[in-house]
């Protein structure tokens, strides 16, 4: 591999500065893993009909991934330090793709549920050490590169659940999750050849970290992250019966997936605007209460007027996490950055895992509806808990650039 150095020492590899090209590998990781986690939705139909499997069962083997994913972030993030980003982002795919290639096999239900377990360990490597990778690289510049971190992650869930959906009706869904597979080995060998051997310089005891104000303040972000992601992943539940129930094919459930998600992809950069314009605070309250409004309103159109609310609906439903996310360094407790991030990671992902759970029971002993209905309020619970946020932020109110 040729290496040069710029007028301004950064070093390039392969005609790019190393700085970009650890941004594309954690942003390809990213985009990849996030896929992989979304594009189960264009699954649990298939998987309701073949299992024989209620709401509440959809939601409990989706909750193995969930799981394993949100309930190893702490561990990986310990066990996994002395390992090189390159190393780190490679064995995080390899063992999310043969979770998937495990699901492939004609191994039944049990072959399903193990798959799922094992996709969900190798995602759990990949979310700290690809934050963590973007933040020391960047430094202090980080807040704005870990949004297009975050964003990479949407044009996964964007793409992964349009092109599962729109597989399934041309294969059965094991060579489909095979096909899954396939793209996994394939990045894992982009981010050998991506990602950096060696970790960038470490940043010194917290800096960080070093704007922290406290672990109530943090503890109180990371319910609300909870929440916002309980929010999301009820709906997402939902959103295939609610498409199929009015009559759209798989298909159509793929792309209500994908607009919802594009929405999501724009909300990060839209939300990051908002965030200057209203506050931390403000973005979160109106993002919130949009939310709310637009899933009762989609209980309540028929199926053309749904897809067309759902790319709005994905703007705010996705957006707050992007504000939410950017503001872990500023609260974070003393410590190191990654251990940070995969705090953060474990509330959230633990709580996606967890909630549709408890949604699906709500819907297995009323409606569907009511379940709907439940996801929304939850977001409206949000509101007064970002109000109370404010009290520890350095700068919780409105500020614009120059």
């Amino acid at each position: 591999m040729q290496i040069t150095t710029t007028a301004d020492g950064a070093l390039l590899a392969n005609g790019l500065p190393t700085k970009r090209r650890s941004l594309i590998a954690a942003c390809l990781a990213h985009a990849l893993h996030d896929g992989y986690t979304d594009g189960l939705y264009a699954f649990l139909p298939v998987w309701q009909a073949q299992f024989g499997l209620s709401y509440a069962g959809l939601a409990m083997i989706r909750a193995l991934y969930y799981g394993a994913m949100g309930g190893l972030q702490m561990p990986a993030a310990r066990w996994l330090r002395a390992l090189s980003p390159r190393a780190a982002l490679a064995l995080s795919t390899l063992i999310a793709a043969a979770g998937f290639l495990l699901m492939a096999t004609p191994l039944g239900f049990a072959g399903l549920c193990v798959g799922l377990l094992l996709a969900g360990v190798g995602s759990s490597i990949q979310h700290p050490r690809g934050s963590l990778l973007v933040t020391e690289t960047y430094a202090g510049n980080a807040r704005k590169l870990l949004g297009i971190y975050n964003l990479s992650g949407d044009l996964g869930k964007a793409s992964a659940p349009a092109a599962v959906a729109l597989l399934l009706p041309i294969l059965a869904w094991r060579p489909v999750a095979g096909l899954l597979a396939l793209l996994g080995l394939g990045v894992a060998v982009a981010l050998m050849a991506l990602a950096p051997r060696t970790a960038p310089a470490l940043l010194k005891g917290g800096e960080t970290l070093a704007r922290g104000r406290g672990r109530h303040g943090f503890a109180l972000l990371m319910t609300i992250g909870g929440l916002d992601t309980a929010t999301r992943m009820g709906y997402l539940l939902f959103l295939p019966f609610l498409i199929h129930g009015r009559g759209g094919a798989s298909a159509t459930v793929g792309l209500g997936l994908a607009l919802l998600f594009m929405g999501g992809a724009l909300g990060k950069a839209t939300c990051g605007w908002l965030g200057e314009r209203l506050g931390v605070i403000g973005a979160v309250i109106f993002t919130e209460t949009a939310t709310a409004l637009l899933i009762v309103a989609t209980l309540f159109t028929p199926l053309p007027a749904t897809l067309c609310l759902l790319p709005i609906l994905g703007v705010v439903l996705n957006g707050t996490s992007s504000v939410l996310y950017g503001t872990v360094p500023e609260l974070a407790p003393a410590g190191e950055a990654g251990q940070a991030f995969a705090l953060f990671y474990t509330a959230v992902i633990g709580s996606g895992g967890l909630a549709p759970i408890g949604y699906g029971a709500i819907a297995d002993h009323s409606s569907r509806t009511v379940g709907v209905l439940a996801a929304a309020a939850t977001a409206l619970t949000i509101v007064p808990l970002a109000i109370w946020l404010g009290r520890w932020l350095k700068n919780p109110q409105p500020h614009h650039c120059a």
